[in-house]
């Protein structure tokens, strides 16, 4: 399988930055990586049900004309998970970190060559399709062998390629008579922008439009950052459906669990992507980070619930950074992503039967 972009690792790469001690093992000696013959049916050949990999790429919060920085967490979380302890609660036998993209050639030529900002705009919008064909390649073969994928951002563009991606390799797999799933996303914004280019702000309106997305419901959505036309869309769509997060934490309509509850329940007849956009959490550097959002606590419960009751095709980790261009660091973001990564591999792979579900009692 041949993907110009990525590149694929090794096991001597990841114990490399896996910090080995006496008496102690830790993920990065446990999970698996793919054999070196990199065949269209490779996934099918490792017994890894979690399929780890990093879009480490900048062009798509650019072409939204925010501040790049979502490329460097990729290697912080990479940093993080390979040494947490593998235990009885997490052994990592059962997850393959299989390597990264890496655009940075992309990036480099836009930046050098564009004459002026609306030409470089509208440069790294041309280069996200490009990205959207190579994410969308390898998701779908993880799907269609019946694997997880797990994806950490880079921008929240990438959410359409994965959409895609997972409904045609679910289809090809015979999951799904049609290449259509659903989505729920953590996120202080819808990324259902108009379509006037791809970038960070639009994934799901691309997904919709191309007949990959059917139902979609966005938990913590910010009024502030809410436009009007896209208010009004989502209100006349009977297959879009949104809890705001003045509605939960200031007029206390629903509480955050039950909120995470409805949207699970919303998407409940499909295999639905699980999002999640780190912009919505307080005080983790992004290029849109807030003051006033959800703690890692939520994030970390939205993502648990989700993985025991939702019928996941996936989880997209996205918009995160350790440092912004425009000079802020947070080396803590990697590890939050790590929290996040483990919290699912645990409650997904759970036994269901002694897992009772928590959907109803936290909708009660």
């Amino acid at each position: 399988m041949h993907i110009p972009h990525f590149r694929f690792y090794k096991k001597s790469d990841l114990l490399g930055i896996t910090k080995i001690r006496r008496f102690e093992t830790k993920l990065g000696e446990r999970v698996q990586v793919l054999p070196d013959d990199h065949s269209a049916g490779i996934f099918q050949n490792i017994d890894a049900r979690y399929i780890v990999f990093g879009v480490p790429e900048d062009i798509g919060v650019q072409a939204n004309e925010g501040t790049g920085g979502a490329s460097t967490a990729w290697v912080a979380f990479l940093q993080a998970f390979l040494n947490t302890q593998s235990n009885d609660f997490l052994t990592g036998d059962d997850i393959a970190v299989i390597g990264h993209f890496d655009f940075s050639d992309m990036q480099g030529l836009i930046e050098a060559n564009a004459q002026n900002p609306d030409e470089q705009l509208l440069a790294f919008r041309h280069a996200v399709n490009a990205i959207d064909e190579e994410v969308e390649k390898l998701v779908k073969a993880i799907a269609a062998a019946g694997k997880i994928p797990v994806v950490i951002g880079g921008g929240h563009n990438n959410a359409y390629p994965i959409i895609k991606g997972a409904a045609k390799g679910l289809q090809q797999d015979g999951q799904i008579e049609i290449a259509q799933i659903n989505a729920i996303n953590l996120d202080a914004h819808t990324d259902y922008r108009p379509a006037e280019g791809r970038h960070s702000g639009n994934g799901f309106r691309y997904a919709e439009d191309d007949g990959f997305l059917q139902k979609y419901c966005v938990v913590g959505l910010h009024e502030n950052y809410l436009q009007q036309n896209v208010w009004v869309d989502i209100v006349n769509n009977p297959f879009f459906d949104c809890i705001t997060y003045e509605d939960i934490f200031l007029h206390e309509k629903r509480s955050f669990l039950q909120a995470v509850a409805h949207a699970i329940s919303f998407t409940d007849d499909n295999y639905t992507g699980i999002e999640l956009d780190l912009d919505s959490v307080e005080g983790v550097l992004s290029s849109a980070a807030t003051p006033s959002g959800v703690m890692p606590l939520h994030a970390r419960q939205y993502v648990n619930l989700a993985a025991g009751n939702a019928r996941c095709a996936y989880l997209h980790i996205c918009e995160g950074a350790t440092r912004l261009h425009n000079g802020k660091t947070d080396d803590a973001t990697g590890k939050l992503i790590s929290y996040l990564v483990s919290d699912f591999v645990k409650m997904h792979g759970a036994d269901k039967t002694e897992q009772p579900a928590k959907v109803m009692e936290a909708s009660a």
